[in-house]
Order: structure tokens, then sequence, then C-alpha cells
């Protein structure tokens, strides 16, 4: 079985289309998101589409802030738009702003980022997503269960798709109530599914890409005052996501055990791209667009290693 180095650069090199490929394999990108911290998969993400190997995966998976960048990866405008991400146009939009707390809004406000921003700002053409034949698959968590779910089957035409961008993105509290879509309410896919690599491999993918925002010494730990500042929010609007939210410092321990095994299987190939040892911390809300610009130079740099470019 190929690496997934060397059979995404094949597929490139031979011109491979997803849906007519002459290979048995399904390759699967999943980007882990964090609010701005997707900086780094973002500057992953930049370097993929700049080396033209987006097309040699049958999927992409993403979360949170993952999703919105698989979402311009698949749109062929990535090398325009992923790195908005640092833009000042962008963080002078108000998608998050203190301003709405006093007359009860949301911190986040996800229509302004969507409708908005992805609309006016810095275009997403929705149209090519949709039309993409490598499948997009947005992770969200169900606010009533606390299990991740893939959003594709709710994803039909443009309108549905900018719900479900809101609905995997939908931080708890900071972005207001749940998102509806699919008679279900969703919340950021993040609380039960942070790297979206274990549906990736449920739906069937024999060689997984995984782009993390996290260095290997960074955990996902909540404090007790999140916790409690939640607390509220949970029990009005999702007893089941509190529950994922409760062990999701668990669950992210778990799942870089589970990675690291992967990545020596004989089963399935898997490969990890993370911030290097020594990368800044990027905050979930972080307005430093500095920090930020560095987070996606960083990350762009760390796929160019992983595939022995220069540049």
């Amino acid at each position: 079985m190929p690496s997934v180095e060397d059979l995404i650069v094949s597929r490139r090199d031979a011109g491979s289309v997803a849906g007519a490929r002459d290979d048995e394999w399904r390759v699967a990108l999943a980007i882990e998101g964090g609010g701005n911290r997707a900086a780094y998969s973002a500057g992953m993400a930049l370097a993929l589409d700049e080396l033209g190997l987006t097309g040699s995966f049958d999927a992409v998976y993403g979360t949170s802030g993952g999703a919105l960048n698989a979402a311009w990866l698949l749109t062929g405008e990535a090398q325009t738009w992923l790195p908005s991400w640092a833009s000042p146009d962008v963080a002078a939009a108000g998608v998050t702003d203190p301003r709405r707390l006093l007359c009860g809004g949301p911190l986040v406000d996800l229509n302004v980022l969507i409708h908005g921003v992805y609309e006016h700002l810095t275009p997403m053409d929705f149209t090519a997503i949709l039309a993409n034949p490598v499948t997009l698959h947005l992770l969200a968590t169900d606010a009533r269960t606390g299990e991740a779910a893939d959003l594709a089957p709710y994803i039909t035409d443009q309108a549905s798709l900018q719900t479900a961008l809101r609905a995997t993105a939908c931080m708890p509290l900071l972005a207001g109530r749940p998102v509806r879509l699919g008679g279900r309410s969703w919340l950021d896919g993040g609380l039960a599914e942070a790297v979206p690599y274990r549906t990736a491999l449920d739906q069937g993918a024999t060689h997984v890409l995984v782009l993390r925002t996290r260095r290997e010494d960074q955990s996902r730990s909540g404090s007790a005052v999140e916790r409690a500042l939640l607390a509220p929010y949970f029990a009005a609007f999702g007893r089941g996501a509190g529950r994922s939210h409760g062990a999701g410092h668990v669950t992210y321990r778990e799942d870089d055990e589970r990675l690291r095994e992967l990545e020596t299987s004989n089963q399935v190939r898997l490969t990890q791209v993370r911030p290097p040892s020594g990368a800044h911390d990027v905050s979930r809300l972080s307005s430093d667009l500095d920090s930020i610009s560095a987070a996606i130079a960083v990350g762009r740099t760390a796929v160019r290693l992983l595939l022995n470019v220069e540049g």
C-alpha cells in the first residue's frame, strides 16, 4: 500500500480525477479547526493547493474552522482566499464583536461571516463547491445526542451549504443558539470530533492526510470556569453536546494516541501534519493579525517540508 504522500503526488502527476480513478484507494483530507487557530490548517491547505494536490483527494473532511478551510479548498480559489484569515478587511467586518453582548447578541456572529463576508467581501464560490467531484464533509455535533455527524446528506444547494458551514462552527454560547438543519440542532463539530479522521475512516478511507492545528505538546482542556459558564447554555440547548464538551479533553487525548497508532498501521495509511515544536499559540478568538498571518506561513511550510518541496 503506497504512503499518503506518494499516492497524492502520483495521482497529481497522472492527472487522476475524483470519481474516475484508476486505482483502488480512497484518499481523504481531514482538517482540524479551533477558531482562529485554524490559520495553521489554512496554511497547510494553501500549500496543498499551490502544489496542485487538491484534486488528489476523494473527500475532504473539516471541523469548525477546519471546515471553512475545507470549503475554500474546493472553490478553486483557495490561493486567493485562504490567506484572508489574516485580512484586516475581514477583521473589520465584525464577525467577532463584544458590543453585541450588550444587546443580547452573540459574540461571534456566523451570519456576518457566512452571509456577509463570504458573499461580498471574500466571495466564496458555493456553486463550485457543490459541483466539485471531491466531496465536502462538514462535521457538526448533534446538540441533543452529543454525537458527531457528517452534514453532507443535508447539503443540496447553496442555502443548505451555508447553513452547514454555520452549524459546524457554532461555538456554544459564543455563537448563539444551535443551528437548525435537517430537523436537528447542531453545534461546533469540535465538541464531538475535533480531528475529523474517525468519520473519514468509517466512510471507507484507505489513506488520510490529517492537518492539525495544535502542536504535539498542546492539549485540549476546558477550565472549571468555562464549564460553569457553559452549563446553563447546554442545559437549555443541548445536554448531549454538554456531555461531549465535558469529555472533550479526554477524547482529544485518546485521539492523539489513536492517531499515533494509525501512523504505523498496516491497515490504513495515515499521515499527520502539525505545527512544529516552538510554534506560537493562536487563541480561538485571537485578533492579532500578525500572529494569524505567521501561523498561515508556518502551516504552509510544514506541508512543503513533508513533501520535500522548497519555498
